[in-house]
């Protein structure tokens, strides 16, 4: 991928924007979780209800740290060996959060992405990235730009153009406390 690609998607991201961006196995949708006004726009783009909560990706765990309670050693000892990988783990959310991304959870959606065009955009942000499929509700995920660009036309900031990853499916959600699968790949 080209380093003018890179560095436009972050820019974008950078200036208050909301991008798409190859996944695992889908295009998302993503923007800074600090700024709240991106979050909402990535909602009303999706037509997505708050409550229902957002996924963080980040390059390393230490950027999902301020969103997260500190986690004990079972919960160490059960999500660290899945990452970096395409397993979305819910874990105790740190109070702090919004409710947009939270949703109404006393959960947070994370995961240390392992596809690399992803974990560069994180490490070049420094901070970790909303990620969330790139549909309108109740549609399916668009699994190209192009498909991006006939459900979301000139609405987004930037469409970061490269290939997904090598899943078929979007990733496992598990549930942290419990180590139940709530969303198989």
């Amino acid at each position: 991928m080209a380093g003018e690609a890179l560095a436009a998607a972050l820019h974008a991201i950078c200036c208050g924007g909301v991008i798409a961006y190859p996944t695992e196995a889908v295009y998302g949708l993503g923007c800074n979780p600090a700024d709240l006004l991106a979050v909402q726009r990535i909602l009303d783009l999706k037509q997505r209800p708050a409550h229902k909560g957002l996924i963080l990706i980040a390059a390393d765990f230490s950027q999902l740290e301020p969103y997260l309670l500190p986690l004990d050693s079972i919960l160490q000892t059960r999500v660290f060996p899945t990452w970096p990988g395409p397993v979305t783990w819910l874990l105790p959310v740190n109070p702090d959060v919004s409710p947009l991304i939270r949703g109404k959870h006393d959960t947070l959606a994370v995961r240390i992405t392992a596809h690399p065009l992803c974990r560069e955009l994180c490490l070049q942000l420094g901070h970790p990235l909303i990620s969330t499929s790139a549909n309108l509700s109740d549609q399916p995920p668009a699994r190209s730009a192009r498909e991006v660009t006939q459900q979301f036309g000139q609405r987004l900031d930037y469409i970061l153009d490269a290939p997904l990853g090598e899943r078929d499916q979007p990733t496992e959600i598990r549930d942290g406390l419990m180590g139940n699968i709530v969303r198989s790949s």
